[in-house]
């Protein structure tokens, strides 16, 4: 039989399993919470940007740089500095080591931030799915979608949200069987069954949401999420929408126009007793007795 566990080897193996999350934790920050993607308010120009070496608009340098990658904006004596310093804080130009070719933020001068900002930036493929603008021609953060995932910028953030949930299809059926499902990848804008959500031979977590079987984005329950279905506008609906783009609509507006001229005139000239005693020479198909 195995040994039983004390209360000193339960303690070391809790604190194990919590270290673990703290450092998986460092790696998977959220992209608006990474320090990279932090808001600065220049010192000169006093206008709002991204974190960055220099000013977009000013191109001034900033008196209190932050660190790209952890954030601190004053170096301590005891760290793994490359320049160092004493047993003075250090701070300003004196804590910085490089410049990231990825968010254009300050690294500072610690071993750990050089060695692993470069590699693990979130800003390597910060371009905007909306308008095609990277860091370097809008100057603003960055956001991710909250239903596909993608990269935004700050200006289509909001409205790129609004328009997201919107699947390809008509309806909500799964493409591969027809039949209704519950399983919606917002990223492929498709929606699958619970039979073909799941793929034959691969094995899932049990605590974590199934894989999309084309992009493997996770999916989405659908009664979670106000999703909608592609519309087709024919007839008259299409002419509602031409009318409201400012279309060629103009024979239709005059036709109509004309008819209700048309329509008010003649009612306007007819007496009502004239009206009556014709519909009482009218017979029930149509005929005049």
């Amino acid at each position: 039989m195995p040994k039983k566990k004390t209360g000193q080897r339960k303690k070391a193996e809790r604190n194990k399993a919590r270290l673990k999350e703290i450092r998986q934790g460092r790696f998977n920050i959220p992209l608006a919470n990474h320090p990279c993607n932090a808001n600065m308010e220049c010192d000169k120009c006093q206008k709002t940007q991204k974190n960055r070496a220099f000013c977009y608009f000013c191109r001034a340098v900033q008196r209190l740089p932050m660190c790209a990658q952890c954030g601190k904006q004053k170096c301590i004596p005891k760290g793994d500095c490359v320049v160092k310093h004493g047993s003075t804080h250090v701070t300003g130009l004196a804590m910085v080591g490089a410049i990231c070719d990825f968010c254009e933020a300050w690294v500072c001068h610690g071993l750990t931030c050089l060695q692993t900002h470069a590699c693990s930036c979130p800003m390597q493929d910060s371009t905007c799915v909306e308008c095609h603008r990277d860091i370097t021609e809008h100057g603003g953060r960055m956001f991710t979608c909250a239903f596909c995932a993608k990269l935004l910028c700050g200006d289509d953030q909001f409205e790129h949200q609004a328009s997201c949930q919107r699947l390809e299809s008509e309806t909500f059926k799964c493409p591969s069987c027809n039949r209704i499902g519950s399983n919606a990848c917002m990223r492929c804008k498709v929606i699958f069954c619970d039979d073909h959500a799941k793929r034959k031979g691969f094995k899932y977590a049990p605590d974590q949401p199934l894989p999309c079987p084309k992009c493997g984005h996770p999916l989405d329950q659908s009664f979670c999420l106000s999703i909608s279905t592609r519309q087709y506008a024919f007839g008259r609906q299409r002419q509602n929408l031409d009318e409201e783009e400012g279309g060629d609509s103009d024979d239709y507006d005059y036709d109509d126009q004309v008819d209700k001229g048309s329509s008010e005139g003649d009612i306007e000239g007819v007496d009502e007793s004239e009206v009556v005693e014709a519909m009482g020479k009218v017979d029930l198909h149509g005929y005049e007795r």
